[in-house]
């Protein structure tokens, strides 16, 4: 398939219901309200927005250890910086007495006196200190919003800042909670300011990958996911990473990100989100027999009472359809509509669609008649 196909494919279109992993703000998995946007890409991951309590996959576990997203010298290991920095050492290995040993502190200086070495700081003025950056101005916190409202799992990140930052940052962090499905642009602004303040948590950076995944911006998203998994060590942003290489049309990498060995241990749900990504990439491929069999499997297994089943047997009915299994569809419709409890797909109306009902639209439109102010005609 050429990547004019792929670019194509990879596009915001049909089922929100059945597309991309439920997700919000330092929370591993969102559950609650419809979001009633569609994506034409099958099986992509969906961000949802309620329940953003929790920030999944452990990764409280190491918040500010060491991580490999540092820049590295060439012998690999990461790149410091301050004392003992690069800075430190770059006098390291060269000749002690290069331009003669009177270079060296304590010898001896142009003028012929004894000294250290140092700039005469009085006769050039002082020091110089480089101005800094204006402070950027940060978004307005809604009233009553405190900052406690995030779950103890990012609680444990923020234990690494001061208690002002702390509870600034998690300020910051409910605020894109709030925001990422009504404004994604001022859930943008929160995101990176809880990113200026706190670029080494975990959850602030999976905050500013989840709107610039929401906005449509793959690379950045994309970009952000991979940090949060090197500073936490957890994966279970994986499914949304494959369907970022999807989007982005590398079709290759993301089936190999999608059958690497962190896919085997991802937790249930997360693997159930993972096989819907990967059966819509199938089906960007027109693998549509394969697209089946990568979740039949799990539709065997998975109990109807998970919070995944609904959106697992959607996008097992979206792929039997595809393939022109009407009645497999419809059975799988049913199911998924039957275990959607919090209306988080639109089973029921795709199976009225199949069933030739007329799905009407209730939504509030502006009346075409009133705007050219034409007259009712008399009976």
């Amino acid at each position: 398939m050429s990547d004019e196909r792929e670019s194509k494919d990879s596009g915001p279109t049909r089922g929100d219901g059945g597309d991309r992993p439920r997700r919000g703000p330092h929370d591993g998995r969102q559950r609650g309200r419809r979001d009633d946007r569609r994506d034409e890409r099958p099986g992509a991951p969906r961000t949802g927005s309620a329940d953003r309590g929790r920030y999944q996959g452990g990764d409280d576990r190491r918040s500010d250890r060491r991580d490999e997203d540092r820049p590295r010298s060439q012998s690999g290991s990461p790149v410091r910086r301050g004392p003992g920095g690069p800075s430190a050492s770059r006098d390291a290995g060269r000749p002690q007495g290069g331009r003669g040993a009177q270079g060296a502190r304590g010898g001896q200086r142009r003028d012929g006196q004894e000294g250290s070495g140092r700039p005469d700081l009085e006769r050039r003025g002082g020091p110089r200190l480089t101005p800094k950056t204006p402070r950027k101005p940060e978004p307005r916190i809604r009233e009553g919003v405190t900052g406690h409202e995030v779950d103890r799992g990012v609680k444990n990140q923020l234990r690494t800042l001061s208690k002002e930052n702390a509870e600034g940052v998690a300020q910051h962090l409910v605020m894109v909670s709030e925001l990422l499905d009504v404004d994604p642009s001022a859930a943008l602004a929160h995101a990176e300011t809880a990113v200026r303040r706190a670029g080494r948590v975990p959850a602030a950076r999976e905050a500013l990958g989840l709107v610039a995944y929401r906005m449509g911006d793959w690379a950045r998203a994309l970009t952000e996911f991979r940090t949060v998994r090197r500073l936490s060590g957890s994966s279970h942003l994986l499914p949304l990473m494959v369907d970022c290489e999807r989007a982005l049309g590398r079709h290759a990498k993301a089936l190999e990100l999608a059958q690497s060995d962190e896919a085997a241990n991802l937790a249930i749900d997360d693997r159930v989100e993972l096989a819907i990504v990967t059966s819509g990439l199938r089906r960007d491929l027109g693998q549509l027999d394969a697209a089946i069999a990568g979740l039949s499997d799990l539709v065997r297994r998975l109990s109807p009472n998970r919070p995944s089943a609904a959106r697992l047997y959607y996008a097992y009915a979206d792929a039997k359809l595809a393939a022109g299994d009407a009645a497999g569809a419809r059975e799988w419709f049913a199911r998924a509509a039957d275990a959607d409890h919090e209306l988080t797909t639109d089973a029921a109306e795709r199976l009225d669609e199949l069933d030739g009902a007329e799905v009407l639209d209730l939504s509030p439109e502006h009346d075409e008649d009133e705007e050219l102010g034409s007259e009712t005609p008399e009976p």
